[in-house]
């Protein structure tokens, strides 16, 4: 049987999602080998897991999907409830549901969705610090805004991969993006296929140099013309990051926020200080 589980958690604590050893033999204590760990003791069998996008070190996660083959006699209740109880208090499994054999948590997602916040005031965040990014300069959330346009698309995003991505090409559409104020934090909402390694926070760093005023709206475009990762501005620090999670086909039977064109794919945001 095959199942489809939905996990948050705070990433503050992890070496990123992919498994990079034994944590228990005294490897990286990571998210993927957290969550086996605890699956496999739930089923009294090894279970090993396919996440729908693997999210680097200090990332949070709202809704990461992944999916695992199991045929230990577990309804979705008992694998969502006992795994839970198994997991530290930084992670949780949110719900499970049964899928076909050709359900893939990679494959089968048509667009993934990441949230950058940064706090905009003089003093840094105490209250949801580990969510938030932070500056003290005031930024230009509505030229950001503009500037960010100008990616919309199915592009080459060469400029805002990491010298280290090993994807085997850097297109990717870009569906949706948006930058918005919310009192002292402003906002940037990220929609696509799919992302390079550190294409949002690469994205983020260059549109904070235009929403500081170091760089002009079309500079933005101008990076992503250029297809030269020196070009574009510094990686944003990846504690203001969260992966909302992926969206699947309605057929696939998966809960409204994971399912494209459904009212309840947007999450709201993380508890953050407001003014």
């Amino acid at each position: 049987m095959r199942y489809a589980l939905g996990t948050e958690y705070d990433g503050s604590d992890f070496l990123g999602w992919q498994r990079l050893g034994d944590a228990g033999a005294g490897g990286a204590r990571t998210l993927q080998a957290t969550l086996e760990a605890a699956l496999s003791k739930v089923a009294d069998a090894p279970v090993a897991t396919i996440c729908s996008g693997r999210t680097d070190s200090g990332v949070h996660a709202r809704c990461q999907v992944v999916h695992f083959d199991s045929e230990a006699a577990r309804d979705p209740r008992s694998w969502m409830l006992g795994t839970t109880s198994l997991l530290p208090p930084s992670m949780a499994v949110r719900w499970c549901r049964e899928v076909g054999d050709d359900f893939s948590a990679r494959f089968s997602a048509r667009a993934r969705r990441y949230r950058y916040s940064i706090l905009n005031r003089p003093v840094r965040p105490a209250l949801g610090h580990q969510y938030l990014a932070w500056s003290r300069h005031p930024l230009d959330a509505d030229a950001m805004h503009r500037a960010a346009r100008s990616l919309v698309g199915e592009l080459d995003f060469t400029s805002f991969r990491t010298v280290h991505c090993q994807a085997p090409h850097a297109r990717r559409d870009l569906q949706r993006i948006s930058v918005t104020r919310e009192g002292d934090v402003v906002v940037v909402d990220v929609q696509a296929n799919a992302f390079l390694h550190h294409m949002v926070r690469n994205i983020v760093g260059s549109l904070l140099e235009v929403g500081g005023g170091r760089r002009p709206e079309q500079w933005i475009a101008e990076v992503l013309d250029a297809r030269d990762r020196r070009c574009a501005g510094p990686t944003a620090p990846s504690g203001g990051l969260v992966f909302l999670g992926p969206l699947y086909p309605a057929d696939c039977g998966l809960p409204p926020e994971v399912t494209l064109d459904t009212p309840g794919a947007a999450p709201g945001p993380l508890p953050l200080p407001r003014p």
